[in-house]
């Protein structure tokens, strides 16, 4: 499959994502991927596997549900701030999507599956699978590390089967479980993936997960499938890279990986601890750099 496909998507997304309150035509879609309309819709249906407009109308959704959950501003404002043309028309959008209504879910907040999908770029590397591993990238050993404490906390996870890395996990259980956990109001942390160690592990279960963490006095509801643990205060060695272009994630992530892998915490009075805590890794955004961490004790 030809990559200007994929960047073309991703076009289409960067800017549904930048005119979420403005209205959004097929046309604008299309001309921002420089497909006709057409195509464009073929095209993005084919690599994100629903029609653009069915997605804009999801993201429109997840965005209204996350103002409801963290702002006071009036439902009707915020359904125009989606650019939804009727109030009516976003209660019945917003119900049948979660089904509930969004008085509702501000009073109650129960966790919900927010629309927050893969970028193109990520399905091309996935497409590409191994190959990414191949590919040169600069600066590549420039890596930002500090160790951080984590206070006594719960983690909300949803195990996998066999799972060893985010795309065996997808394939296992779904690309919605990050939503959900994004969902949690009371969250302390993004969600984040992991590698549980061997100690949490439950069997016929998975090596990866993906879960968010929350505190101790935790009391609210347990989206369906999940599960909670316990987990003791600790410290974790957070590895950072620089910034980097969306093309160059899948060896931005493997070059870091590589680099933890080698790395001695020793230099710095550490040892690794890999029974203490899952290792972790954040969703990768490139304006940030990616993001790993694994715990470690003081010598």
């Amino acid at each position: 499959m030809q990559k200007e496909k994929f960047e073309a998507v991703q076009r289409m997304q960067d800017f549904i994502e930048s005119n979420l309150n403005k209205p959004i035509t097929l046309l604008d879609l299309s001309e921002a991927a420089g497909y006709s309309e057409s195509h464009a819709s073929r095209v993005f249906k084919e690599i994100v596997g629903i029609a653009p407009l069915e997605y804009l109308r999801s993201r429109r959704l997840s965005r209204a549900a996350e103002s409801l959950r963290d702002t006071p501003r009036k439902i009707l404002d915020i359904s125009l701030e989606v650019s939804f043309e009727t109030h009516e028309g976003f209660l019945r959008a917003f119900k049948r999507r979660f089904g509930f209504s969004p008085g509702y879910y501000r009073r109650n907040t129960p966790p919900i599956p927010l629309f927050l999908p893969r970028s193109a770029m990520s399905y091309y590397l996935h497409y590409l699978k191994g190959e990414t591993k191949m590919q040169n990238i600069p600066n590549e050993n420039t890596v930002f590390v500090q160790v951080v404490e984590r206070p006594a906390r719960k983690l909300i996870l949803q195990r996998g089967k066999a799972a060893t890395h985010y795309f065996e996990y997808c394939e296992e259980v779904g690309c919605d479980v990050w939503g959900v956990l994004s969902s949690i109001k009371e969250a302390i942390y993004e969600p984040i993936g992991m590698w549980l160690p061997t100690n949490m592990i439950k069997a016929g279960t998975s090596e990866y997960a993906q879960g968010v963490e929350v505190p101790t006095n935790y009391a609210g509801q347990i989206p369906e499938k999940m599960e909670v643990i316990d987990l003791e205060p600790c410290r974790m060695m957070v590895f950072q890279t620089t910034p980097y272009k969306d093309e160059d994630m899948g060896a931005v992530i493997n070059s870091l990986q590589n680099c933890i892998e080698k790395y001695d915490p020793g230099v710095y009075g550490y040892a690794w601890d890999d029974q203490a805590a899952p290792r972790y890794q954040l969703i990768p955004l490139p304006e940030r750099g990616y993001i790993e961490a694994r715990p470690v004790r003081k010598l």
